[in-house]
Formats: structure tokens, sequence, C-alpha cells
């Protein structure tokens, strides 16, 4: 994915400006992008192995990346988004530095099972927002060569959780039996897969976990954001090198 000239630029979603601070590094020519915000979201502008690049901080939470990833999409028209930065593991055998690949993705803590929906899933809407499976691919076949090249914290591929609740240990065990499947929590990735996917552009996400979610005994629970953000930022870069192919 693609083995056509991409149609538009690349769109990268991160949360924070540390997470967007080395995907912004790798960009040839940038330049700063005016954005319709008061605060809270910036971009910048460049190319990624000659691909167009705007690199989009969007705030935390399901509101701020809503509104930033509607706005980087209608006015910038990108034929791929990703979502980048950290995110918290949620699975029991997900280590810290660990890069996740999105499959599908859904809210954490949406819950209208009253009324006949799964949990996770908004009336009206999916159980889950999919990505594009050749995306996934190319994406985890980039994140696997990332890792190799980095620190090897090694790669896992499926769902993500997202909602505007920082997950504790006191969360992450009900979390865990709602969601058996869940690799990882954040608080922004779903929303910008749904806005991706009602307007009509491939999503796929590459996000590194910097914190465990209710960690095991013995287990590494943390690791500094600038390193993990520097993990997911290499995997963008694998991918923008296949997307130039």
């Amino acid at each position: 994915m693609p083995s056509t000239p991409l149609s538009g630029p690349l769109l990268v979603l991160a949360a924070m400006p540390e997470e967007a601070a080395p995907l912004r590094a790798r960009l040839e020519g940038a330049v700063e992008v005016e954005t319709p915000f008061l605060g809270g979201v910036s971009a910048s502008r460049g190319t990624l192995h000659g691909i167009e690049t705007i690199v989009v901080t969007t705030g935390i939470g399901i509101a701020a990346a809503t509104g930033a990833a509607t706005w980087g999409i209608l006015s910038t028209s990108p034929a791929v988004v990703v979502a980048a930065g950290s995110c918290g593991g949620l699975a029991a055998d997900v280590e810290v530095g660990t890069l996740i690949v999105g499959e599908s993705f859904t809210y954490s803590i949406a819950d209208a099972t009253a009324f006949g929906y799964e949990p996770g899933q908004v009336p009206g809407g999916p159980v889950r927002f999919d990505a594009e499976r050749s995306l996934v691919e190319a994406a985890e076949q980039a994140a696997r060569r990332a890792d190799a090249n980095g620190d090897g914290h090694g790669v896992r591929r499926g769902l993500m959780l997202s909602g505007d609740a920082f997950v504790t240990a006191t969360l992450a065990s009900p979390m865990r039996e709602r969601f058996p499947a869940a690799l990882s929590a954040d608080m922004e990735t779903t929303a910008s897969a749904r806005t991706a996917e009602v307007l009509g552009v491939p999503f796929v996400a590459l996000r590194a976990v910097s914190d465990l979610c209710g960690p095991a005994a013995g287990q590494q629970f943390h690791l500094e954001l600038e390193v993990v953000a520097e993990v997911s930022a290499r995997a963008v870069e694998e991918l923008a090198r296949d997307l130039t192919v």
C-alpha cells in the first residue's frame, strides 16, 4: 500500500508537542501552517521521503482530536492519516516501548449496553472502526523495520481503545474484561479513526507504549515520553518510505 503515487499528502496526528517533535524534526523544508484554532493546535508542513507531509499537534482528548483531525483532513485533503505518539499498554503481555499498530478502534468508556449496543459502541456507530487491511500490513512491516533498527521493544497489531479517562490500575482490570483483545489505551486515536472514516480517508495508528495500565510485579512500567515518541516517529518515517514506492 500503495503501489501508485499518493493522491494527496500524508497527515500525521500527535496529541502533544513532545510527541510531534521528532516527526517535525524529520520534515524537510518544514514551515509552520496557520490553523483556525485559538490555542492547543499547531501544524507543520514539509516533505518526508519526498511525500508532502503535515504534522498536526491536536491537543489531548476525544474532542481535541476530533476537531484537529476534521480541520486537518478538510484543509489538506490527505491520502492517508496516521495517528502517532504514545499510548498506555493494556494487554497484560505488552511491554513499554512496544509499537502498537492499530488495526481496529473503539471507545474505552462508551457504554450503551443497556440499549443493546456492544461495549465501546456509540449509538448509531459501528462496533469497531477498522483500518484498511493493506495499510495495516504496510504499517506493521514499517514498524518491524523501525523496531529492528531501534531498541527492539517489539511490535503488536490489533485493537486500540480511546476515551477521556486516564487508565489507572483501578480502571485497567474491568477494561480488560470488557475488551479482552485490546492492546492499548489512549485519549485520541478512536476519535481520529472515526473522523477519517466518515470523511473517507484511510487511517492507521503507530503509537508506542509509554506506560503500562496496571503493570504486573517485576514489569518495567514507564518510559520517558521523548523515548517512545522517537520510537513512533521512526515507524512513521518507515511507513512514509514505503508510501513513496
